[in-house]
């Protein structure tokens, strides 16, 4: 097999860069939502504008109603309580906006992670089985866990919080030139050096952060891998071992997540302190410019810099610096999100497996010697070709499989295969015999189609199978693999994965003729009895033989058995073998086994070397020839 480690940073960014492209595939996620998303925009420019216009309203407040009112013996306080009710309305229209805007984000943000976390279960169906062999099941499980919540923390807080404090900024210095262009040019270029110094942090730690996301797949990746071998690790003492490898990863993840949030960290608090340098600088130059005299200028007009101009600037600076700090932090988690984003799209960019199939499989029934397609199961099959003028061809599918000089190698220049040519005549039993990594299990996946070859031809009812749709050609085979998977649900449910229209009196029927049955009565809840990670309730065997009834409800006209029965022990191989041999009766099968004992009776046993077919016959006539098969079976060699 492929070594599961290769490649598997395919899709990751080096430098702390991400994919072009993102921001707009990002967007188009989002399309369905462009009503709400306007509605959005008017509701943070109606925030970001009360803020502003509660800031002008202090220089009227206190020139035109508090400072005409002190030394009165008799004040009116009517037009005070006026403009006080008018501000309370206008920051409550601002503490509305902000309200609804946010709501409405998280409607939008919990959409599109739906979507993207459906295209990406949708797209994860069709890619190839040699994508799954070539990277880590926990870096595939970090796109859907760690990539997808970054995206939501982008879209439901920082996104929003962005444009607001965008929105803000803009509004704000528009205030301030309406009060003073004098100090908002000093102002200006205040923020020139604070924008710079920001700049310098986030360039820091927006490197970090895309550093961060890869290093968090590759750790999770390895936890998944030690999860699931944690028995082994035990066994084998591999203990420290398996620490000190989590730990470098660990540290990789620790040093790029410690710098970037080291710099990111620090922006916040060193833009509010800017800030308050900023407001005391104020202070002191527009005291001073009101105590010289100096004539103020803004877009009310020329006169006097007044007290509550002054005060009302004050305030909107603190508003203007704020918002530059708040952009800083969220622009931080933008880039982190958006690393996120490229390693899904990546995810998504994997070409599909391809399919260039055109003969389908269906349901037929011969009558007077013409094959006709019918909707219901029949205990017959036929391929169906069509032709380039519109008609269709039915041919009876009989389970004849021949390989003619085939050569397969996972990677280039690596032969697994080499000129494999094999014949398994319908109703034959083909037994595959030799060591570990000879090429055995490559034989059935490519019969299945996992992989194609790389040259020669595979047919199959002297059809090549590359001109027969995928899902056909699989719908045709029944795999018991030696390695079982059980999924979340009832044992019926397990049993009936292998055809999803099965009844119930036919997955008990299934069970029985694999000798599952006996046991499964003996459950909590017999066959509703709800099986949890992975099965891990039950033995070994016991799993065995249900992924074997599995195959026998499918009731395909061709079977792979690859070790199904290495999982188990003597005594119940020989009842699974009766049953089994129920299963196989009238049907193509390939049997994959260590156990010379439980392929004596095959119709043709091949012994494979190295990627070579070097013996082919019957049991009696390999033994006659006393070449390898001779020695494996008498014990003058074992498989290794």
């Amino acid at each position: 097999m492929a070594n599961s480690d290769k490649n598997k940073n395919i899709g990751k960014k080096k430098g702390g860069q991400f994919k072009k492209g993102t921001v707009k595939r990002l967007l188009s996620f989002m399309k369905e939502y462009r009503f709400k998303l306007v509605i959005v925009v008017i509701c943070i420019f109606l925030s970001s504008a009360a803020s502003a216009i509660g800031a002008l309203f202090l220089q009227a407040l206190i020139d035109d109603y508090i400072i005409p009112l002190i030394g009165q013996n008799e004040p009116d306080f009517t037009h005070l309580l006026m403009i006080l009710i008018v501000m309370g309305c206008v920051y409550l229209t601002g503490v509305l906006s902000s309200f609804l805007y946010n709501r409405i984000m998280v409607v939008i943000a919990q959409g599109t992670l739906k979507k993207v976390r459906d295209k990406m279960f949708e797209h994860m169906q069709s890619l190839p089985l040699k994508y799954f062999d070539t990277h880590t099941h926990g870096d595939v499980m970090s796109y859907y866990t760690n990539d997808t919540d970054t995206l939501r923390q982008m879209l439901g807080q920082s996104l929003p919080q962005a444009i607001a404090a965008i929105m803000t900024i803009i509004t704000v210095f528009i205030s301030m030139l309406y009060l003073s262009f004098w100090l908002s040019i000093f102002v200006v270029i205040f923020s020139f050096v604070l924008i710079k110094l920001i700049k310098f942090l986030i360039g820091k730690s927006g490197s970090y952060f895309v550093q961060q996301q890869q290093s968090l797949g590759d750790v999770d990746g390895y936890i998944e891998e030690m999860i699931n071998g944690q028995k082994v690790v035990k066994v084998f003492c591999h203990e420290e071992e398996a620490k000190h490898n989590f730990d470098k990863k660990n540290e990789k993840l620790c040093y790029s997540s410690t710098q970037a949030n080291k710099f990111g960290n620090v922006t916040m608090p060193i833009v509010g302190n800017m800030g308050y340098v900023l407001y005391v600088l104020l202070a002191i130059v527009g005291g001073g410019a009101a105590i010289a005299g100096v004539k103020n200028a803004g877009f009310s007009g020329f006169g006097v810099l007044t007290l509550g101009t002054i005060v009302s600037f004050l305030t909107l600076s603190r508003s203007f610096i704020m918002p530059i700090g708040q952009v800083s932090m969220q622009f931080n988690m933008v880039i982190m999100a958006l690393a996120g984003a490229s390693r899904i799209f990546d995810f998504l960019d994997e070409k599909p497996e391809a399919d260039e199939g055109y003969v389908s499989l269906v349901n037929a029934k011969n009558e007077d010697g013409k094959i006709t397609e019918c909707a219901e199961r029949t205990e017959h099959w036929a391929w169906k070709h069509p032709h380039g003028d519109g008609s269709l061809t039915y041919t009876e599918m009989q389970g004849r499989i021949v390989f003619e000089n085939v050569d397969f190698s996972y990677e280039e220049g690596k032969p697994v295969l080499k000129d494999i040519s094999l014949i398994a005549e319908p109703g034959q039993k083909v037994a595959l015999v030799g060591s570990t990594g000879a090429g055995k299990t490559t034989i059935t996946n490519l019969i299945n189609r996992f992989y194609d070859i790389d040259s020669g031809k595979i047919r199959y009812d002297d059809i090549n199978i590359n001109k027969i749709k995928k899902p056909a050609l699989r719908r045709s085979l029944g795999i018991v693999l030696q390695d079982v998977n059980l999924f979340t649900g009832s044992v019926l449910d397990n049993i009936r994965y292998g055809r999803l229209d099965a009844t119930d009196e036919e997955c008990i029927e299934a069970a029985k003729l694999s000798n599952a049955d006996s046991f499964i009565h003996m459950l909590p809840d017999g066959y509703n009895t709800i099986l949890e990670g992975d099965g891990s309730g039950l033995s070994q065997g016991q799993r065995q033989l249900i992924s074997i009834a599995r195959a026998a409800v499918a009731d395909p006209p061709v079977m792979i058995l690859d070790e199904a029965t290495s999982s188990i022990d003597t005594r119940t191989e020989s009842i699974v073998q009766a049953g089994m041999d129920a299963l196989m009766h009238g049907r193509t099968v390939f049997v994959i086994a260590h156990r010379l004992s439980t392929i004596r009776n095959s119709d043709i046993i091949m012994v494979i070397e190295q990627g070579r077919i070097i013996e082919k016959g019957s049991h009696d006539e390999l033994i006659e020839q006393k070449g390898k098969y001779y020695q494996l079976y008498t014990g003058a060699f074992e498989l290794k």
